[in-house]
């Protein structure tokens, strides 16, 4: 085990992959920081945020495929690569963007398996960038993960650690169908421990966090990370919280949250998306026609307000779910009769 950020893990992950298999290869918008751009010599920064950071200089023009300025074109030059037998890793820079480009994803490529049988298997994975928090604007700060996982055929995942990072990297890249995959652009200074051997995280299977035995917890994305940081506020008040991580969103580990629900009896969703038609408010419906006769509370989704992610860095502190609502929730909960 080695200490990764979980920059370091994707970048890792995508480095072990393309040595494995040659058919893999990474296309997107700024990609090579400028290297094979004339006589430019300088480091590959590997776009706005690093992730594509040595690759160029690893794999060469021919691997790493640095596009112009066009969604369209990267996601169709993707997903008709994927469809002919190639492992295309494309970058959409961030998920605000996915509406110059959307065609190619939910109306192509995540139908060709669907259209063409077995002869359309799609292994594309579409890595792009989610999340409030470090004053990227109301436009780059987004999670629109609730409308990916609203398309049959597209498989969506939210690591939230360098460790899942890295696996659920590698395994979407080994995945036959369309992936997207969600990275937050609030975690990419995160460490933890993550081997140095290539290894998968299986798509569609959620992790106990914490075991607890009052409430059930279900937290997307950065909302792990700050859900954990409540515990010690929890068991203040007495409260026994357990708290899973889905991961993947879809295909979507439905019996570990009804199993949980059954043993506590209540449900709290921490997400990140907008309200309306949120994941989180999937995930309560499925509970209440599934498990309701265990509930002993209403369930809760806790989401930020139906308002576009704010420029002003007091407002958008205070737009994302924090400590004190996440407390707050949990403990009306835990204590409802």
């Amino acid at each position: 085990m080695s200490i990764k950020t979980y920059r370091e893990s994707i970048i890792e992950a995508m480095i072990l992959e393309m040595k494995r298999d040659e058919k893999v290869f990474v296309i997107g918008e700024d990609i090579s920081g400028g290297r094979g751009c004339g006589d430019y010599e300088g480091e590959a920064a590997g776009g706005p945020m690093g992730l594509t950071q040595g690759l160029w200089d690893e794999f060469g023009a021919k691997r790493v495929i640095d596009t112009p300025i066009s969604e369209t074109a990267i996601m169709g030059a993707a997903a008709g690569a994927a469809l002919s037998g190639l492992r295309p890793i494309a970058e959409l820079m961030f998920s605000d963007f996915f509406g110059v480009c959307f065609d190619q994803i939910y109306n192509q490529a995540a139908k060709f398996r669907f259209m063409y049988g077995e002869q359309g298997a799609t292994p594309l994975v579409i890595r792009t960038m989610i999340g409030a928090g470090i004053g990227c604007g109301p436009q780059h700060s987004q999670s629109p993960y609730s409308i990916f996982a609203n398309i049959p055929g597209l498989k969506v995942v939210t690591p939230s650690n360098p460790y899942d990072a890295k696996g659920l990297l590698i395994a979407s890249i080994r995945d036959n169908d369309p992936v997207m995959f969600c990275e937050h652009k609030a975690l990419l200074g995160m460490e933890g421990e993550v081997p140095d051997d290539a290894y998968e995280v299986p798509l569609g299977k959620g992790k106990i966090i914490k075991e607890g035995n009052d409430i059930t917890i279900v937290a997307i994305g950065q909302m792990v990370g700050i859900t954990q940081s409540c515990v010690s506020k929890f068991e203040e008040k007495g409260i026994s919280a357990e708290i899973i991580d889905p991961r993947s969103l879809s295909p979507f580990d439905e019996e570990i949250v009804y199993d949980s629900v059954e043993k506590t009896g209540r449900l709290l969703v921490i997400d990140e998306s907008n309200p309306v038609c949120s994941f989180g408010s999937w995930i309560t419906s499925m509970v209440s026609d599934e498990v309701f006769s265990s509930l002993k509370a209403p369930t809760r989704v806790l989401t930020p307000p139906h308002c576009p992610v704010p420029a002003a860095p007091n407002l958008e502190a205070a737009y994302l779910p924090d400590l004190d609502r996440i407390v707050e929730a949990t403990d009306y909960l835990a204590n409802y009769s």
